[in-house]
């Protein structure tokens, strides 16, 4: 999923974060209050079809999130296996929607405004003391910045292996993966000191 809004998101594009993420939410609701095949696969169209008029890149990235896509086969054949095909036609309806619509969202969302949008829902919490708002906004923006660091890492390692004519095997390529991890980490944690955001909340805590 790739996670900032560039040239052309149309109208999505423009919404204020906190729009999309309601409607998330609200949709999210509304595809877990049903068990109708009938319901969801309508529903299931018209989010891809608007998708696709509306930000065709979004579909793209969800298409290219191999580890998503694989994650929801497998919860759908374990439930065709424990429970029904039924079961499962629904449980692959719902989650290739909901995730659809989330990548639709992150692309269509600038990570400051992801962040700044997410602190600021999370104030409440803050008031009763369950955690720094900005923190959480931090945590969750960094979180999913980093899903498509990874894939996009991936992707590269295995370009090179391609290009060599290398077989993808655990071992060469766990060890670039978490060096490379680890190396934009670094990088973040070095632009996040840079801003004075670490600083800035030693200062308020004392």
């Amino acid at each position: 999923m790739k996670f900032d809004a560039e040239n052309d998101t149309g109208a999505l594009g423009k919404l204020p974060p906190a729009v999309k993420l309601l409607a998330l939410f609200v949709l999210s609701i509304l595809l877990f209050a049903t068990t109708s095949p009938s319901v969801l696969i309508p529903a299931a169209s018209l989010v891809l079809i608007g998708s696709l008029l509306l930000c065709p890149s979004a579909v793209w990235q969800w298409l290219r999130s191999w580890v998503l896509l694989f994650t929801i086969a497998v919860v759908v054949g374990w439930t065709a296996y424990a429970q029904s095909l039924d079961a499962a036609l629904v449980t692959f309806t719902r989650l290739t929607t909901l995730t659809l619509l989330a990548t639709l969202v992150t692309t269509t969302t600038r990570i400051a405004e992801f962040i700044d949008t997410i602190t600021t829902l999370a104030r409440p919490l803050e008031r009763i003391g369950i955690g720094n708002a900005r923190d959480i906004g931090l945590a969750i923006g960094l979180a999913i910045r980093f899903i498509p660091e990874v894939q996009a890492r991936y992707q590269s390692i295995a370009d090179a292996h391609r290009a060599r004519g290398l077989k993808m095997r655990l071992s060469t390529v766990i060890g670039p993966m978490v060096i490379g991890t680890l190396q934009n980490a670094e990088e973040i944690a070095n632009a996040i000191d840079a801003r004075g955001i670490r600083a800035t909340k030693t200062h308020d805590q004392t």
